[in-house]
């Protein structure tokens, strides 16, 4: 029976990798789309979002799958637990990718008000931090886990600097006002995204001590 388990669990760690590795290329090709004004593009992250919500549906039916053959308690319980949380985290990037490439097409056929710097540096810092979350979960290794976390403060002031930035330049010509908008959304939805790899460092944290956000649920 333990058997039968450890390899339904090693299943689960393959599928949650695949999902978290197409969630991060669709991260990159949100950012690839963002710059290059690249439409093509935008509109196969759009269309690609159905594939993450179904590797979702399949971890999640495969955690259902293990509860209900295997009754997995303590320790067990907790890693099934965090991978349906994790899971939601990993959807909801995908749902922030496909929002960026949304904006992409809205902004297409206009040249940007600025220089795109700070934004792609989100993009790179988030990328990273859902590839290390991933790989936290999968070692086991609480100290990366710790890292991500740290590193959304980064993330954080980098918002706070596009943010601070387009709202001058909103201030200098009323005109920059509909692309700062939706140029300050992009940068807020990247700043999701790192919130969101931060969620699944907080659970993995949780599937290893049984403690979230410092309080003890198992």
């Amino acid at each position: 029976m333990r058997t039968k388990f450890e390899e339904q669990l090693n299943y689960l760690n393959n599928i949650l990798i695949d999902m978290g590795t197409t969630v991060e290329r669709a991260i990159a090709a949100a950012n690839k789309a963002l710059i290059g004004q690249d439409v093509e593009l935008a509109k196969v992250i759009i269309a690609g979002d159905d594939e993450i919500d179904g590797k979702e549906k399949e971890i999640e039916s495969l955690c259902l799958k293990i509860i209900i053959q295997q009754q997995p308690v303590a320790r067990d319980l907790r890693l099934i637990s965090a991978v349906l949380k994790i899971i939601t985290d990993l959807e909801r990037i995908g749902d922030h990718a496909t929002d960026i490439s949304e904006l992409t097409l809205l902004m297409a056929g206009r040249e940007y008000i600025k220089k795109l710097e700070h934004i792609p540096m989100m993009a790179e810092l988030t990328m990273k931090m859902v590839t290390d979350s991933i790989k936290a979960f999968v070692d086991k290794d609480i100290d990366l886990a710790r890292d991500v976390i740290a590193r959304d403060d980064e993330v954080d002031e980098l918002f706070v600097t596009v943010k601070g930035d387009l709202i001058k330049m909103i201030r200098e010509d009323a005109a920059n006002g509909d692309q700062a908008i939706d140029l300050t959304m992009v940068a807020k939805y990247f700043e999701r995204i790192g919130d969101h790899a931060t969620n699944i460092a907080e659970w993995v944290i949780f599937s290893l001590t049984g403690v979230h956000k410092d309080i003890q649920v198992l």
